[in-house]
């Protein structure tokens, strides 16, 4: 059974609980319908938009002048399309990003016209939707990005008779595509119907059998955490152990997945004593558990574990996406309160200024927490499925429509891995903790204004004196790199600064030896004047290869000799009593 969740005082954040109950229902259960996206929001973003492009009549003509002229050219290529000189992308080409015309099937008539027709459009109403003066930015953004989503549906490579890949398939298979492809919907169908759950990607990658294997025990528990000491591989280690606090948006073992892809084993491998956090989670009876909770009985409660374990020595610790905020905002309520733990801190994928987070904050809006808020109030968590759908929002193109082109008309599956099985596998936030993320952080960005309040007290970045290293990924749609830069001109502390290639999740998950990958690494000295991100790209030149190697090199900089390795569990009560990794809260 789980422990009763430690309840703070009541904050900011979760008032009006017991107010309005009759609105929150109806807005509960208009989420039901709206998937948890807020109509008033989109309302006021197309009337903001709608609005100023009515008053605005020279917008206007050259937003028609626009479609006039694409027409033009349109049907100008299409009559000389068989010419020899005809190159077949020359009217517009998909962006480098944009994979869904890159087979050379796609060059040849018609299809080659009407995937031009279709980029067209979608060009043409992205300079309809910006660029009208006085449009509020996050409006202009909202609208661009729901007629985007709106129009991608109505891509040719979503149809079968206006896709050649899926035709050409047709004729090869004799139509058993269609049948293999009415099987997976069927599958799919059921699946989702009996258990609210995705397509199965998940089967050959079940948690402590094929991912989440490092040899490892619990060596702590509470009602929020399961601590995991992982055994050495080596037989002398690093004095300074490592805690890597990962994000409770999803399951920890995204840094232990398969041997090959997993840093935990790196790190073992490399001489360090390892500690990661299992989160656990949470359900509808946990929804009053706050924000500063995951501080306190996670990263709080873990370093008073390891203390035991590893006595006297600092740690180095690693905060992944979520988890590296809150690991952000544990070591400026350390450095306030003149607790000087922490050897290291590293950041991977994580914020400390929303002003800039990219497409996601397309969702975060006064009406839109609001929406969210009742939503949860209603269910006490924000679901898997609703996160899940907003992240596949994100890149539709690759993770929705992509994926429905090739199962059910290719009649294709994806290889299985276990990177997939590790996004499958979601979980919930707590209703109270979820509010106070997107209101003190999102909206408000107290912690980057030096307002976010720890313990009743303000607590400011730039009382981090820590040495930092800091993970960006070229990519990434969550936590763009950009924004995850801002953390030069926030702490006072030597910062190394490493960008990867990748995005969000593929680009942390590097291991040595796997091809593909680049990064560029440059340190700024706590003294040194600052330089943009754009110049900081231009004068860093890419390195082939993994960046894990340069982050332990970096951590064994500012180690000590490698001695003995701890005893698992040392110090720490009951113990012997807890399973061995990966514990039982990762499996719920």
């Amino acid at each position: 059974m789980p422990v009763e969740p430690h309840v703070s005082p009541p904050t900011e954040g979760s008032r009006g609980t017991e107010t309005y109950q009759a609105d929150r229902a109806l807005h509960a259960m208009l989420a039901h319908l709206s998937g948890g996206l807020s109509p008033a929001a989109l309302l006021l973003a197309y009337t903001d938009w709608l609005l100023h492009l009515a008053w605005s009549p020279q917008r206007r003509i050259e937003i028609a002048q626009g479609a006039l002229v694409d027409t033009k050219r349109l049907l100008e290529t299409a009559q000389r399309f068989f010419a020899p000189e005809q190159a077949p992308w020359s009217l517009v080409k998909p962006q480098p990003q944009d994979k869904r015309f890159s087979r050379p099937d796609w060059e040849h008539p018609p299809f080659n016209v009407m995937a031009q027709a279709f980029l067209l459009g979608q060009q043409w109403w992205h300079d309809a939707t910006t660029g009208v003066r006085g449009v509020a930015k996050q409006n202009e953004a909202i609208v661009e990005f729901s007629i985007r989503q709106m129009l991608d549906v109505m891509s040719p490579s979503n149809f079968a008779a206006t896709n050649p890949e899926v035709l050409r398939r047709s004729f090869e298979s004799g139509g058993n595509n269609f049948v293999r492809g009415w099987q997976n919907f069927c599958s799919d169908w059921i699946r989702l119907a009996s258990a609210g759950l995705g397509p199965v990607t998940t089967g050959d990658f079940a948690v402590g059998e094929a991912v989440a294997t490092a040899r490892g025990k619990v060596v702590f528990r509470n009602e929020l955490i399961e601590l995991i000491q992982y055994y050495p591989t080596t037989e002398r280690v690093h004095p300074e152990p490592i805690l890597i606090v990962p994000a409770w948006i999803m399951k920890y073992y995204i840094l232990d997945l398969s041997p090959q892809n997993s840093l935990v084993k790196y790190l073992t491998g490399e001489g360090f004593t390892v500690f990661m956090i299992s989160w656990r989670n949470p359900e509808a009876t946990d929804r009053e558990i706050a924000f500063d909770d995951y501080r306190k009985l996670g990263v709080e409660a873990a370093l008073d574990t390891i203390g035991g374990v590893v006595q006297g020595r600092q740690v180095h610790a690693l905060g992944y996406c979520l988890g590296g905020t809150l690991l952000s905002i544990a070591a400026a309520t350390m450095a306030r309160d003149g607790d000087n733990r922490l050897k290291s801190i590293s950041l991977l994928a994580a914020q400390t200024d929303f002003t800039e987070a990219g497409e996601l904050t397309l969702f975060i809006n006064e009406s839109q927490v609001a929406f969210l808020e009742d939503m949860m109030w209603e269910r006490g968590v924000l679901d898997t499925t609703q996160m899940a759908s907003a992240f596949q929002l994100l890149r539709s193109n690759d993770l929705i429509w992509s994926r429905l082109t090739r199962d059910y008309l290719m009649g294709e599956r994806a290889a299985r891995s276990d990177l997939m099985a590790w996004n499958a596998d979601a979980t919930r936030l707590p209703y109270r903790m979820h509010s106070e993320y997107l209101r003190k952080l999102f909206l408000n960005n107290d912690l980057a204004g030096g307002r976010y309040l720890v313990e009743g007290k303000p607590i400011s970045l730039s009382d981090i004196h820590t040495p930092m290293f800091v993970v960006g990924t070229l990519r990434d749609h969550v936590a763009p790199w950009k924004s995850v830069y801002k953390i030069h001109y926030q702490v006072d502390a030597d910062v190394t600064f490493l960008l990867t290639s990748g995005g969000h999740n593929a680009g942390i998950v590097a291991p040595p030896g796997e091809p593909g990958h680049t990064y560029r690494i440059k340190t700024k000295g706590a003294d040194a004047t600052y330089t943009g991100p754009d110049e900081w790209l231009n004068m860093v030149q890419p390195v082939e290869g993994s960046w894990w190697p340069e982050w332990t090199k970096w951590l064994s900089a500012r180690s000590g000799e490698p001695s003995e390795p701890p005893q698992m569990g040392a110090g720490t009560t009951k113990a012997e009593n807890l399973p061995d990794a990966p514990g039982d809260y990762v499996r719920h």
